[in-house]
């Protein structure tokens, strides 16, 4: 099977890096020349062009920053779908609408072009380690063609149910992901200015009924470090927020407190942390309130 990547951003290229690592004969392209040396040093093989890598593979990988990009890298006038042979899967594991991939998906079938979505959870730390949860959208038959280059990028791989159905699962999840981010900063600055130890709460809320994966993944590796490097972008998080109101419309659906924490997100972005870790947004409440949540520095 000849695979290609498009996309080789902070987690396409571990993710292409994997597919590499795994054995598949792997086509690569990116706008930054020396992302796509990275992976030929590894064994890949570059592309010039998008077109000239989707007229070369069997399964085409997108990696992308939003629905606009997806869109264009697929239709625009040098487009993707207008290259692929007929029979080729085209997988989406951008963050997009599920409308998005519905639409893509319908464009693709008149080529005779399978199109299917399968975002991820996990960060580059699993985007590097191959452990992602990849959420799948795709017909039975589909998923099984593909499944096996999955499990080279993932660790759980879930056949969440038709095409757009792997997005609509990542909303609902980084939903949870952004207001347990959000909740977690108001907490642990009220907690310190109440005089608690930073070290404490770490240890008591992880063994207790306020413990969630923000907390394990972003208190110690993160804020108590004071290493704001993503991991997740604080941009990227506030995109997925603006997907869950997108859909929330478009299903007459209320999310109240998804809306409230979008706001602190906008208000860390507006301070220029949207490019660092989305536990940055803890500095919003540090500076309004006089404390930071740092482990103690040595010596």
């Amino acid at each position: 099977m000849k695979v290609g990547f498009i996309g080789l951003g902070r987690m396409g290229k571990h993710m292409a890096t994997n597919v590499v690592k795994a054995g598949f004969e792997t086509y690569v392209n990116d706008l930054v020349p020396a992302l796509v040396d990275q992976l030929v040093a590894l064994g890949a093989k570059h592309c010039p062009t998008n077109q000239a890598l989707a007229a070369e593979v069997d399964v085409a990988f997108t990696m992308l920053p939003n629905g606009a990009i997806v869109e264009s890298v697929m239709c625009g006038p040098e487009g993707v779908l207008a290259a692929c042979k007929p029979g080729t899967v085209i997988v989406d594991m951008s963050s997009v609408a599920p409308a998005t991939t519905q639409k893509m998906a319908k464009v693709a079938a008149e080529r005779g072009v399978k199109y299917i979505d399968a975002p991820v959870s996990g960060g580059t730390a699993g985007a590097e380690a191959g452990t992602l949860t990849i959420m799948v959208g795709a017909d039975d038959e589909t998923f099984a063609r593909v499944e096996p280059v999955l499990q080279a990028i993932g660790k759980r791989i879930q056949h969440i149910g038709g095409v757009g159905m792997g997005d609509a699962m990542k909303i609902v999840n980084n939903m949870l992901l952004g207001a347990n981010m959000a909740s977690l900063a108001e907490a642990l600055v009220l907690g310190a200015k109440c005089g608690l130890d930073p070290e404490t709460m770490y240890e008591i809320i992880s063994t207790s009924s306020g413990n969630s994966y923000a907390l394990t993944a972003k208190m110690k590796k993160f804020i108590m470090a004071d290493a704001f490097e993503p991991g997740f972008a604080m941009d990227v998080q506030y995109k997925d927020l603006t997907l869950a109101q997108e859909a929330s419309r478009a299903m007459q659906v209320p999310i109240p407190m998804s809306n409230a924490c979008m706001a602190v997100y906008e208000q860390a972005r507006a301070a220029g942390l949207g490019g660092e870790d989305m536990s940055a947004v803890i500095k919003i409440w540090e500076r309004l309130c006089g404390v930071e949540i740092r482990a103690p520095k040595e010596g």
